[in-house]
């Protein structure tokens, strides 16, 4: 039992286990941390403000240095997604960090969400992507706008991990503009018939083969801009099926991404979500692997890091990467889950650390020369994986027109 945790904020005996375990290794490796490991976040830091984050983050990352590392770069070789890996995480509690008990989830904060990604993504940031469509874009989206009901019949199973959810607001021709999406939904009577295709939908697919389990939709009901409702939308429904599977991406090859298409697609009136009109660490690794190559590297006798060069390199890397951390958690600290949260700073961190996080991954590449180009040596993958940062979940220009609107 952690101290001070009550049980329903981590379920089952497996989040003991890895909690254990890392507490084992801390023993083991009782030395003071240096090089390439993370600093432990002790209780009362922004990083880990409670007893309760700190024991989250613990077990989070025994579970990714277990478990999620080992696997990273051979389903990004072969584009597949680790799915009895990702169902791991609901018996872990963390499918559903932020949703109350009484639906199977943790109940938990912001900072707690933030916790659980800054940990997944220092091992796989696809891995963390998959992770970061199910529990945020749709079980936290259902939790804050879906009703009772709507709640109770799909968040359980969303929270345990027997089904895979997503989100879908881009299209084909839409991807930053969501006001000017072409989905459209009408009302017949008691059911919205749904038409239009979403595009680069993060767990579109599961198989490469259907649709996976449940996706909140994004459809415009009305002939305005801004009339856009919400509809829970799930797999085998008539008229919704796959589209294309997107292959050879760039990164983040081990999250599954699909076009999804609804064609006539009816849904009862009830899956409406909301009021109608009215819708609802990555950075980290790559300076362990500047910091780690430059120490152990060496070019005309001494090791890379005794460069100026490189010592800016690494040096600015860290400097950029704390100061992303510390906004994103600030951000997080004051961010109530019931609410639209600070907008201004919501932008603000993305478009910071999406920038950031690509700066900090080139200059990983660079210090590593060649090497930095191989897929064996991890660095290429993270390079590859950052570039999503500055597009996806809004471009930077995007962030930039929110800001000073």
């Amino acid at each position: 039992m952690l101290t001070g945790v009550s049980k329903g904020k981590f379920r089952t005996a497996a989040a003991q286990v890895y909690l254990m375990q890392r507490y084992a290794a801390q023993a083991i490796h009782a030395a003071p941390i240096t090089g390439g490991e993370r600093e432990p976040a002790e209780a009362g830091s922004i990083f880990s403000p409670t007893a309760e984050h700190q024991a989250l983050r613990e077990m989070v990352r025994s579970f990714a240095e277990a478990e999620v590392e080992p696997q990273a770069n051979e389903f990004n070789k072969a584009e597949r997604m680790n799915l009895p890996l990702f169902r791991k995480l609901g018996k872990l509690g963390l499918l559903g960090v932020t949703v109350p008990e009484e639906y199977g989830g943790s109940g938990m904060d912001a900072t707690a969400a933030i916790i659980v990604h800054e940990e997944l993504a220092a091992s796989d940031p696809a891995f963390c992507l998959a992770y970061l469509a199910h529990s945020m874009l749709f079980v936290n989206n259902l939790n804050q706008n879906g009703n009772e009901a709507q709640k109770k019949l799909h968040l359980p199973s969303a929270v345990d991990g027997s089904k895979v959810c997503g989100m879908c607001m881009s299209e084909p021709a839409v991807g930053t503009d969501v006001l000017g999406m072409k989905t459209n939904a009408v009302r017949d009577g008691d059911e919205w018939v749904i038409n239009g295709a979403k595009m680069w939908i993060t767990n579109g697919t599961l198989d490469g083969e259907t649709t996976g389990d449940a996706y909140l939709v994004y459809a415009r009901t009305g002939s305005t801009a801004k009339e856009i409702s919400l509809f829970l939308v799930e797999k085998g429904t008539k008229g919704f099926s796959l589209g294309q599977k997107i292959q050879d991406k760039c990164g983040m090859r081990a999250s599954m991404t699909a076009e999804l298409v609804f064609q006539d697609c009816r849904v009862p009136a009830a899956n409406l979500v909301g009021v109608e009109g009215e819708p609802q660490m990555l950075t980290w690794r790559r300076v362990e692997h500047v910091a780690e190559i430059a120490a152990v590297d060496k070019a005309f006798g001494s090791a890379l890091n005794s460069f100026g060069q490189m010592q800016r390199l690494i040096a600015e890397s860290y400097a950029e990467y704390q100061a992303g951390r510390s906004y994103v958690y600030q951000t997080a600290k004051y961010l109530d889950l019931d609410t639209v949260g600070n907008g201004l700073d919501a932008d603000g961190v993305k478009l910071y650390c999406g920038v950031m996080g690509k700066n900090v991954a080139d200059r990983a590449m660079q210090v590593m020369g060649g090497y930095g180009y191989v897929g064996e040596y991890n660095v290429e993958r993270l390079w590859r994986d950052s570039k999503l940062l500055e597009i996806g979940g809004g471009t930077n220009e995007a962030h930039h027109k929110n800001m000073v609107r």
